[in-house]
């Protein structure tokens, strides 16, 4: 991103692009003190910035991927918590309403929020570096392939998968610790909790959005088409 700043508050037409989805998390009304997980680096200037907000901090003491993340915060749930929901600072143009619903999946084990591309042309070329979805008989989600671990097969599909889960509570509490980092990366993926769930048996359900909603930020040139599509 060209800057010292945590990706997350590198600002969005004059905003950190964080604010943009904590506008939708406070508005949701779905938890009135959420998690949000920082580095020890960042911890303090990204409090700064979300001063406004009435939010805890979990510290992730070493970045090992998403799964790492979230376990690192499991510890700070609230017993009364049924589900999970797993949202992106750098991802600002998810919607209230979707947070909602979101909130409303009730899944035995995980439902994840993707989106389908007509292809990776254009603007839509932000997402070609996305995990995709893979689905195998009556169009079941098997798993989340990341970009880097993916077949040049793989790489054609055009439904992604922008990281947003909804997790049964007490399903991720029992599987959480069996994820490996057996990839490229040498991370705990967050996303491999996908095949996990498909190997017990249990049904990944899906709640489509539009693309521009699902879209994140990882360079200049993408924040420069989300700035465009603000104004």
């Amino acid at each position: 991103m060209n800057s010292e700043l945590p990706k997350v508050l590198v600002s969005l037409n004059g905003r950190p692009m964080i604010n943009y989805l904590m506008d939708s998390v406070a508005a949701s009304q779905v938890d009135p003190r959420p998690l949000v997980v920082v580095s020890p680096d960042n911890q303090e200037i990204i409090s700064q910035a979300l001063q406004g907000y009435n939010v805890e901090y979990v510290i992730q003491e070493q970045q090992l991927g998403t799964g790492h993340a979230v376990h690192s915060a499991l510890q700070y749930l609230d017993d009364t918590m049924e589900n999970i929901i797993v949202l992106y600072g750098d991802h600002p143009f998810l919607k209230t309403e979707s947070i909602q619903k979101f909130a409303q999946a009730n899944p035995e084990a995980v439902t994840i929020m993707p989106t389908l591309l007509s292809d990776f042309n254009d603007w839509r070329h932000n997402f070609y570096h996305w995990g995709r979805i893979i689905r195998g008989a009556d169009n079941q989600v098997e798993k989340i392939i990341e970009f880097k671990d993916a077949s040049e097969k793989e790489k054609l599909i055009t439904e992604v998968n922008p990281g947003f889960m909804c997790f049964n509570k007490i399903w991720l509490l029992e599987n959480i610790n069996d994820l490996k980092n057996n990839n490229k990366s040498q991370e705990y993926y967050l996303t491999d909790m996908i095949e996990i769930a498909f190997s017990q048996g249990h049904k990944i359900n899906t709640i489509m959005i539009e693309s521009q909603e699902a879209m994140g930020i990882n360079s200049l040139k993408e924040l420069k088409i989300a700035e465009d599509l603000i104004n």
